[in-house]
């Protein structure tokens, strides 16, 4: 590491001891403060920095912070879905108030626009979305702006999760009808999984490498050939907030297409096809999903 990169890295460690001292990581002041600090030291794109060739003490704080910004996270959506299930009217018109509302439109558009692309122009009939969440912004955005005839359905293994988003849509006469929540494991999820034209893995499922892999695998074995798995992964600095998914994770899906974001949309989307041979137990020798990067044109931003 050069010294700014070197200086970067130290900015981010500093910010995870003052974060992991931190009585609670529910919304507060400090807890607000904190975060942003460390968003918007992450978020400005930087290639050259490869977390994963870092230092095991470094590598060791990135996981730590990984799982705490996710325990935030959690906290931060119940928070708002709280607040937005009590407006008397249609909780969905005030989405705005959720501060990273305008990323999930922006993320929302993207994913749509690479789904457009690589599904050639054909509509998906049934989502999958794992790891909804009491806020599934991503389900919500997806079904009243790009996919209005889909059916969603959203799994989350949280009651109190599905208990809120559920409830924050149920006003809506038009999501509520195509939107359902399942309490499950997504690991004890095995036949229905083939009913989905495409299926959404959140950042957070799997917030190591073996556990995302795991579920990945799962996935791989259930899911229909030829259907569409989406993911979300993370590049360069932002990689201290969210888990990587590399192409050579995806064993048995064809890689279609990866995109790094260089605005304040923090994930990368790597979308991906399943892979009919890989199903049948061909053994495709020598294939490395790693081989199959596609670029995709900023303009779809």
């Amino acid at each position: 590491m050069d010294c700014q990169e070197e200086q970067l890295v130290n900015t981010i460690c500093d910010l995870y001891e003052k974060i992991s001292k931190l009585e609670s990581l529910k919304p507060s002041e400090d807890v607000n403060i904190l975060f942003s600090q460390l968003v918007s030291t992450c978020i400005p794109p930087n290639p050259n920095i490869d977390v994963t060739k870092m230092c095991d003490t470094v590598q060791e704080t990135r996981q730590k912070l990984i799982k705490i910004c996710g325990e935030a996270e959690g906290h931060l959506e119940h928070h708002f879905s709280s607040i937005l299930t009590s407006f008397e009217d249609n909780p969905l018109h005030h989405l705005n108030i959720f501060p990273y509302y305008n990323n999930y439109i922006k993320l929302g558009k993207l994913e749509y626009d690479l789904l457009t692309q690589n599904l050639n122009g054909l509509v998906p009939r049934n989502v999958a979305f794992i790891g909804s969440g009491p806020l599934p912004l991503t389900s919500i955005v997806l079904a009243s702006s790009h996919l209005k005839e889909t059916v969603f359905h959203n799994f989350d293994i949280d009651s109190s999760a599905n208990s809120l988003a559920s409830l924050l849509v149920s006003s809506d006469p038009d999501i509520s009808q195509r939107m359902f929540f399942h309490t499950v494991d997504i690991m004890n999820v095995t036949e229905s999984l083939k009913s989905f034209d495409v299926v959404f893995l959140a950042a957070l499922v799997g917030m190591n490498k073996e556990d995302k892999v795991r579920v990945i695998e799962h996935l791989q074995k259930h899911m229909a050939p030829g259907a569409v798995l989406m993911l979300r992964s993370a590049h360069g600095p932002r990689a201290f907030l969210y888990p990587i998914v590399e192409p050579c994770d995806l064993q048995g899906f064809e890689v279609l297409s990866i995109y790094h974001p260089t605005d304040d949309v923090i994930n990368s989307v790597v979308i991906s096809k399943s892979s009919l041979l890989s199903q049948m137990g061909v053994l495709l020798v020598g294939h490395r999903a790693c081989s199959c990067l596609a670029t995709v044109p900023r303009s779809m931003l």
